[in-house]
């Protein structure tokens, strides 16, 4: 299969490990996959097979694969406009979709909608796009061979106020741990024995599948598509976005019930959410998009 992957991101978020997991496994498993990143952004400087996203580049090339598949709402709109050849979506967002009549000409024109969990696909379904044309997949991680050892208590940095940073911080203060921000989780996974992963729209949670894969507990909020990865107090903790929730659910938290809900957490992964998986969900959708 020929593939022609769109991405517009600036930075390397978890849209965008996504897309270079899903490219790069394309890659191995013998498909033509070719990525059109945007100039200058980290996407583009790690992947092979791999130029900047131009809007002639784009028409120019599309007529010469199967399918292209856009992954942000920029690239979407790129291909309603310019592709050549039937492309599909990958929907990532919680947020509603827009109403507007320009909107509704652009989601009408996708063959398929990838959405990243359930929750994003009730969205996509209630602004109109027919159930028939949405699949559930669910972001894929690597697992690491050996799980996380240590005892560290972190929270990503973000500057994203509806993220939540702030919120734990306050949360880990009152509850007496001591926290510790993570500027790259795939280098301080390894030493993690619990992460709190607060927000407050979360279409799925990339960054929680990254810690259940590393064995790490996960105390999440109880929002989007986050429930469809954990279940509260088997394989991670759900809360309120509340401070003394938090607190509550770190203080609990004692090292042997962390390493337990750290393992069934792995196990969780392994059997649902590996790139494997998410390659052959992606796979089977594209098969649905060009027998359309």
């Amino acid at each position: 299969m020929k593939v022609l992957h769109l991405d517009s991101g600036r930075e390397m978020r978890g849209g965008q490990w996504q897309v270079l997991r899903l490219h790069q496994a394309l890659l191995a498993a013998g498909h033509e996959s070719v990525l059109l990143a945007r100039e200058g952004a980290p996407l583009l400087k790690a992947a092979r097979e791999c130029e900047a996203l131009q809007p002639a580049r784009l028409r120019q090339l599309s007529g010469d694969f199967d399918l292209v598949h856009a992954h942000d709402a920029r690239s979407h709109s790129l291909a309603a406009l310019l592709s050549k050849a039937p492309f599909v979506v990958s929907r990532r967002v919680a947020f509603p979709v827009k109403t507007s009549a320009l909107s509704r000409w652009k989601y009408g024109r996708a063959r398929r909608y990838l959405a990243v969990s359930k929750y994003v696909a009730g969205i996509l379904s209630q602004a109109g796009v027919d159930d028939s044309r949405i699949d559930v997949v669910y972001d894929g991680v690597d697992v690491p061979a050996m799980p996380a050892h240590g005892d560290a208590v972190l929270t990503p940095y973000t500057l994203d106020p509806a993220k939540g940073m702030a919120l734990a911080e306050r949360a880990a203060a009152e509850a007496g741990v001591a926290l510790r921000r993570s500027e790259n989780l795939e280098q301080d996974l390894a030493g993690t024995c619990a992460m709190v992963y607060l927000s407050e729209s979360e279409g799925l949670g990339s960054g929680i599948l990254l810690a259940m894969a590393y064995g790490v507990a996960v105390i999440a909020s109880r929002t989007g598509g986050i429930p469809e990865l954990i279940e509260d107090g088997v394989n991670g903790v759900l809360v309120a976005n509340d401070a003394g929730a938090v607190a509550r659910a770190l203080r609990d938290l004692d090292p042997a019930r962390c390493r337990e809900i750290g393992r069934k957490a792995r196990e969780t992964v392994l059997k649902r959410f590996t790139v494997t998986h998410m390659t052959a969900a992606t796979l089977a959708s594209y098969r649905k998009a060009l027998d359309a």
